[in-house]
């Protein structure tokens, strides 16, 4: 046997020798649920652990978690019973940590599920939920409630409502604008970008004319902006959980819509789905569960985007998997943020908008570098 028939023997001894030691072979589609249920599992498991050093860890102090878990329960069964009588440590948990890291999973799954809805429809995984200008409208009219200071009549607490009843408001108008100008264009994915970016511009200058006139009230304005737990209670924290997780598990029934119109639409249409209203529901779904995130906790960029897109790449172009897995991980990803915004100069707390942005301005750049020339636009 010649020397070059002698190594093509012992390489395919040694392939075959390697296929033997390996795993069995796996299915893709089974591969990807195998990965979409470690997802979900480490999501759920490190969400339990960042809801328990929430309730034990704050700017506040530090309670011993045996004593925050205690009094979370007695605390719960005490308002269950309609006794208002709690202790210290019950006062601290319930009235002050219990709501705002509701507020967080219910923020970090909504923006989450927002983002990966937008980023199906538009069919380009960089975009975010407040790529319509929901996010410029929604600060443009917050911010001119602070900087005048007016009040509507059949609100009963302005104080509490007026802020995060213009922000839904604006968030509204400007996705409306951007709708109307994105389908009289032509109604493309690439119209829609595009009119967001005019609309959010547009929104951004009359915003900047309010908080030039706000001088007295920056520093609230500022927290509005980049986002922060810290005026969330019980008040308003079940206002924002309900409808944001109610709205996020009713677009999962969409998934498999999704998938019909990832094919593209002509394909998708073929198969039954009515394209155009289904792209302008959905849309109408995510600017307003965006609204609804931004009103109460201010303007937190970048979980609506890194989270749906990360597990785009771990999971494929299955929404069946994308959508629960981004939930369970933008929850995860909004309760580390907000602990670690009030922990890390504490007592001073930091707007959990700019822990976001510094946690996924790395990450996205990664995957950005890692994926980036599979991008065509």
């Amino acid at each position: 046997m010649s020397k070059g028939g002698m190594l093509s023997q012992m390489k395919d001894g040694y392939r075959g020798l390697r296929s033997d030691l390996e795993e069995p072979d796996v299915s893709e589609i089974e591969l990807k649920k195998k990965r979409f249920r470690l997802i979900v599992l480490f999501g759920a498991f490190m969400s339990v652990v960042a809801f328990l050093i929430s309730i034990s860890i704050s700017s506040g102090g530090v309670i011993p978690l045996s004593d925050a878990v205690s009094a979370l329960f007695s605390s719960i069964a005490k308002a269950i019973d309609g006794d208002t009588n709690l202790d210290m440590i019950e006062l601290y948990v319930y009235n002050a940590r219990l709501p705002r890291t509701i507020a967080a999973i219910a923020v970090g799954a909504g923006l989450s599920i927002a983002g990966c809805m937008y980023q199906a429809i538009i069919r380009n995984p960089l975009v975010d939920p407040y790529i319509t200008g929901v996010s410029s409208g929604a600060g443009c009219l917050a911010i001119a409630a602070t900087a005048i200071g007016f009040s509507v009549p059949f609100l009963v607490d302005n104080s509490l409502y007026i802020i995060p009843f213009m922000a839904i408001v604006g968030g509204i108008i400007a996705f409306l604008i951007t709708m109307t100008v994105a389908e009289g264009s032509g109604g493309a994915s690439i119209n829609y970008i595009l009119a967001g970016t005019i609309v959010g511009f547009a929104f951004a200058s009359v915003q900047t004319i309010f908080m030039s006139m706000g001088k007295d009230n920056l520093t609230d304005i500022m927290w509005w902006l980049y986002g922060s737990f810290a005026n969330v209670t019980w008040e308003n924290a079940w206002i924002v959980f309900i409808p944001v997780i109610g709205i996020s598990v009713i677009a999962m029934v969409w998934a498999r819509e999704f998938n019909l119109y990832s094919m593209g639409e002509d394909q998708a249409a073929q198969l039954g789905l009515n394209v155009k209203r289904f792209k302008r529901v959905t849309m109408i779904v995510a600017s307003v569960l965006t609204s609804l995130c931004v009103a109460f906790c201010g303007i937190i960029g970048f979980v609506g985007l890194v989270v749906p897109h990360a597990c785009r790449m771990a999971l494929g172009s299955d929404h069946r998997l994308i959508m629960p897995a981004s939930i369970v991980i933008g929850a995860m990803l909004m309760l580390f943020a907000d602990l670690v915004a009030r922990t890390v100069l504490s007592p001073a707390e930091l707007p959990v908008g700019a822990i976001t942005a510094l946690i996924g301005t790395p990450v996205f750049a990664y995957m950005l570098m890692k994926r980036g020339r599979n991008y065509d636009g």
